[in-house]
């Protein structure tokens, strides 16, 4: 089982970005895929999630209006395009994939907003 998430980087404020997670291992479209972040000092914060089907999303308020979550289930890939981004969004981002008992992350990768 593996989620290599990729695309972070440094931005600047009001920049974009676009992380990827590429999930093998296991049946990926039904499983509940979350992006997480932490930053230093800060505990774990979930910022968005998006339902096996890829229909339903939730999103942090945080990040509400700002980070789009999505799936492609033939590619196993889940995405978090970033816009807008500030230096408080600045932090190691997670790929999370759940179904039932089955819980796995990934390495994370980090984003840092910063002039």
């Amino acid at each position: 089982v593996q989620l290599v998430e990729s695309g972070g980087g440094l931005v600047q404020p009001g920049g974009s970005l676009r992380l990827s997670c590429a999930a093998s291992g296991f049946t990926f479209s039904i499983y509940v895929m979350r992006w997480y972040r932490q930053a230093p000092g800060k505990e774990r914060e979930l910022v968005a999630t998006i339902r096996s089907g890829g229909g339903i999303t939730n999103y942090a308020d945080s990040v509400k209006g700002r980070f789009t979550i999505s799936r492609d289930n033939a590619k196993n890939t889940v995405y978090l395009q970033m816009n807008s981004l500030k230096p408080e969004d600045t932090a190691m981002y997670y790929c999370n994939g759940v179904w039932g008992n089955y819980d796995y992350w990934g390495q994370g990768t980090q984003v840092t907003v910063s002039s």
